[in-house]
């Protein structure tokens, strides 16, 4: 690993032309963390939780953030590089747009870990995420338990999908997840997709973006919906996609509004809608929590220690030690330490004020603490 040294003061005597010794260098260790864009609230949590994280441990830090542009993140990265860091903590934009960074990464001997969103490329030395895949079965399950599917009989639903960014890793397994709970029900007949578009790639979202996911769905809205259909429900990946989507069945859809629509990240706006009957659910992810995890993975990488289950197991948030379900090519497994996600609704929201990341105004509204 490199080792960055502080500034050595020295200081000049000059009786007797003497010169004095240089006081010891004092050393630490510089992390780069490298963040997909500041148009996201989650990202600028993600960005300043690690940011404090690393340097109240001591480490210095240079945080940069790529405004969705793959290009400018190659960019950033590479002078990350240049500047010698001992670690890179990696949100890819695009998971499969940085080889050749990652080359020069691995190249210069320095490790990195993928956060959140996992890297394509062997060169990623871990990744740390929440359970993908498990984010999006709370999503399916939620909507199960919520209509009684089980107990439907004849009954049946209507049904819409916004899914996320295709250039995201993650976005693939929160819709699979979901899509795994739900399709036994569609294929039943129980839950009806009305628009037919079911398939990812006809439902995904590019940078997860509100506004793309609002005219996608008035689209649907007034194509399939217009005359009066009803709509019971809208499978929405995260957060800053339903945002768009609540906004479209508020402004757009004349039928009974009280539609379930799914969503995860916790976001500010999302939880107001939570709390006003708009949105119904979001599935939470500690981002605090993550950058804890992480900071101890990569303390762990720096200090040449062995990393396996019982490393997760001396951790102080809940996690999994996984070497099975992702590969950052065929066959290459990456090893994953993984975070457990929750559901958060109307009747829960409170807990969210337990982990200080957020605090309760007196209109009833969650507020981030900064």
């Amino acid at each position: 690993m490199k080792l960055r040294k502080l500034a050595v003061a020295m200081t000049a005597v000059m009786a007797f032309g003497a010169i004095s010794v240089p006081a010891a260098a004092e050393e630490t260790q510089v992390i780069g963390i490298s963040m997909p864009t500041q148009s996201l609230e989650r990202w600028n949590r993600d960005g300043e939780y690690l940011k404090e994280q690393f340097e109240n441990a001591g480490y210095t830090v240079e945080l940069k953030y790529s405004d969705n542009d793959s290009s400018q993140q190659v960019s950033d990265i590479q002078n990350l590089l240049a500047d010698n860091v001992d670690i890179l903590i990696i949100a890819a934009v695009d998971g499969e747009a940085l080889n050749t960074v990652m080359d020069e990464a691995a190249e210069s001997e320095i490790p990195v870990i993928a956060y959140d969103r996992l890297i394509m490329n062997d060169a990623t030395s871990y990744y740390v995420s929440f359970d993908n895949y498990t984010v999006g079965q709370l999503q399916g399950e939620f909507i199960v338990e919520t209509l009684d599917l089980e107990n439907a009989g004849d009954a049946t639903y209507n049904m819409e999908i916004t899914a996320g960014d295709p250039a995201d890793n993650n976005a693939g397994y929160f819709y699979n997840g979901a899509m795994d709970v739900l399709n036994p029900y569609i294929e039943a007949g129980t839950l009806v997709v009305v628009s037919g578009q079911t398939d990812f790639d006809s439902v995904a979202t590019d940078q997860w973006d509100t506004q793309t996911a609002l005219e996608r769905a008035q689209n649907i809205l007034s194509s399939y919906y217009a005359d009066g259909t009803q709509l019971d429900v809208w499978l929405c990946s995260n957060d800053s996609t339903a945002l768009g989507v609540a906004q479209g069945i508020t402004s757009d859809y004349a039928g009974d509004n009280t539609v379930i629509i799914t969503g995860q990240d916790g976001d500010v706006a999302n939880l107001a809608n939570i709390v006003d009957g708009i949105q119904t659910m979001t599935v939470y992810k500690n981002v605090s929590n993550e950058s804890i995890v992480t900071l101890a993975l990569a303390e762990a990488m720096l200090n040449g220690e062995t990393i396996d289950e019982a490393f997760t197991e001396s951790l102080s948030v809940e996690a999994a030690f996984d070497t099975e379900s992702y590969e950052t090519s065929d066959g290459v497994k990456c090893p994953s330490i993984l975070l457990v996600p929750s559901v958060i609704t109307a009747d829960n929201i409170e807990e969210l004020v337990d982990t200080g990341l957020y605090e309760m105004g007196e209109d009833g509204y969650l507020t981030a603490v900064e």
